[in-house]
């Protein structure tokens, strides 16, 4: 059984750069193209942006009145 690897990063390394040539790099590849510029069409950012305001305006205004 082979002992566990732990992936730890230094915050202080920069990152890898993208990586265009795999066979050259093969043992420590970098990210590859598709993940670094994914394009995420269904993500929850826009939704949270109105969201959270209004949640926090509607908690606000309870606490305010119910308090």
């Amino acid at each position: 059984m082979e002992p566990m690897h732990r992936h730890e990063e230094d915050p202080e390394r920069p990152h890898k750069p993208i990586e265009t040539d795999y066979s050259k790099h093969q043992e420590d590849p970098g990210p590859s193209p598709q993940a670094v510029n994914e394009y995420d069409k269904n993500g929850a950012g826009p939704i949270l942006k109105w969201i959270i305001p209004i949640l926090v305006i509607a908690l606000l205004i309870y606490w305010l009145i119910y308090r």
